[in-house]
């Protein structure tokens, strides 16, 4: 039986920007085998559409509120978002 895709949208707030937050959305997103695509905000947020299995959305909300090593994450807001024809993930501008 194959798993259910689902898609979400994620905003992390807090110094976000200029960390490799992107980088590292990428590879993990990578790693769980989601796709969609990550990029910068005006607002100095990270805005994030990622679509997989439920678990794997999950692995990557608990990354998200972590960051890579330079990044001070003060919080990650979520929603469901639409399951679009995405191949990949990759960081758009």
């Amino acid at each position: 039986m194959s798993q259910a895709i689902e898609a979400r949208l994620y905003r992390a707030r807090g110094r976000v920007q200029g960390v490799g937050f992107r980088n590292f959305v990428q590879r993990e997103a990578v790693r769980l085998g989601l796709a969609g695509w990550v990029r910068n905000l005006d607002s100095g947020d990270v805005e994030v559409h990622a679509q997989g299995p439920v678990a794997a959305l999950d692995d990557l909300a608990g990354t998200l509120h972590t960051g890579p090593r330079f990044a001070d994450v003060r919080g990650v807001e979520q929603r469901e978002a639409a399951v679009l024809n995405y191949r990949g993930f990759r960081i758009v501008s």
